[in-house]
């Protein structure tokens, strides 16, 4: 044999055959429409979502105030906070107990209490401009006597975090006077988690992640392998009503979500000591609307995609917003107003509000209606779109 015959045989012709197949996987990739949206959209999300949407400095937060004094100072005081630009004060409470009650409703997540005696308070602090005689005496006569009080839902520790650093503001340096070393300010209480344990927080958020991950692959799949194995043929010519099909096809994962709720309650309150303040029967409720909301998704991919692999791929488009934008590892006030109007499209979103309030602050459904009209209201359109379209695939 020829050495042109032998480099022909030994590396020349497989390369041909290697090029060949290589050839045709990329003419059948450019044809998979749904991957290859799949291979330029999902570096874009994700550049978005972390360059854009995604803030672990919350700045601008929305809070509430309650100013029992409603003198100059206490004016002063709101517009020295709002400087720093990390506190926005949108709400006012008439009293410290409706203030408290909005914390655990989650309408806010602080609230700053300014006493009736602010002015004496003010005056007095040893940071204050023109106290400098006071200073000598003031962490003996008053060592626990701040001016305000910061109410704080704990359970958020990076919002909890971000009200901790304005405890102590430099108030003559706010008035222009020379730098003096800040003493305690205001107070912060912590409601719900004092010890700032990240588990209080996570558990209840990772429930809705889970249960999206789950419930989501779950059902989108269940029509599809159908398709695939022929068996729907058989389910075209039986009496069975698209929507009767639907519910169906979404009970028996009902129940498999309710299980998994169960399994991580149970093993976040005996092994990460997670509090379940709310009753049961609240909180399974609650899940019960999102498990159906998210069987519905599962529902709408379903009729969409023509393969599992596409059921999947259209899976990641649906959890990796529900991971970062609904508020289980970032915090919803701290991203953009347009990426919030985002999150409030997914059903994570209000889950995550549900479920957090229910298990952290005893919370009642009757004070969160939005989040469960809004996911009933979703659950009734997913289950219409998706009966349609099977309906149209019958045709």
């Amino acid at each position: 044999m020829s050495a042109d015959a032998l480099l022909h045989r030994t590396v020349k012709a497989p390369l041909m055959r290697i090029g060949a197949i290589v050839f045709k996987e990329l003419k059948q990739l450019s044809r998979d429409r749904m991957t290859f949206g799949m291979i330029v959209m999902i570096p874009v999300i994700q550049l978005m979502l972390f360059g854009y949407a995604i803030n672990t400095d919350v700045r601008h937060l929305p809070v509430g105030l309650v100013d029992q004094s409603g003198s100059s100072y206490s004016r002063y005081l709101v517009e020295a906070l709002e400087a720093t630009q990390a506190v926005r004060f949108s709400k006012t409470y008439p009293s410290r107990a409706d203030a408290e009650a909005a914390i655990t409703l989650g309408e806010t997540k602080a609230v700053l209490v300014l006493p009736a005696d602010l002015d004496r308070r003010l005056l007095s602090h040893p940071n204050f401009p023109g106290n400098g005689a006071n200073k000598a005496n003031w962490s003996h006569s008053n060592p626990q006597e701040p001016v305000g009080q910061w109410l704080v839902d704990g359970s958020d520790t990076m919002v909890a975090a971000s009200i901790r650093a304005l405890r102590n503001l430099p108030l003559a340096e706010m008035a222009g006077q020379p730098y003096q070393q800040p003493a305690a300010t205001l107070e912060v209480v912590q409601y719900f988690n004092p010890e700032q344990r990240s588990a209080v927080n996570v558990v209840p958020g990772l429930l809705a992640i889970i249960l999206t991950m789950t419930m989501v692959m779950f059902t989108a799949a269940a029509i599809v392998r159908e398709r695939e194995q022929g068996n729907m043929e058989f389910l075209i010519t039986t009496p069975v009503h698209p929507m009767e099909l639907m519910f169906g096809k979404i009970v028996p994962y009902v129940l498999v979500g309710l299980i998994q709720v169960s399994i991580i309650l149970s093993i976040g309150h005996f092994l990460f000591m997670v509090p379940v303040r709310g009753g049961l029967t609240t909180l399974f409720a609650a899940a019960l609307l999102f498990i159906f909301a998210s069987l519905t998704i599962g529902m709408v991919i379903s009729t969409i995609a023509k393969t599992q692999l596409q059921a999947m791929q259209m899976t990641v488009f649906v959890l990796m917003p529900s991971i970062l934008l609904s508020g289980f590892m970032f915090p919803y006030e701290a991203m953009p107003v347009p990426a919030q109007y985002i999150s409030e499209g997914f059903p994570a979103t209000h889950f995550i509000r549900l479920i957090r309030g229910i298990v952290l602050r005893d919370a009642s459904l009757t004070g969160q209606t939005f989040d469960m009209l809004w996911l009933l209201g979703f659950t009734a359109a997913g289950l219409m779109f998706a009966s349609m379209r099977f309906k149209k695939r019958l045709d």
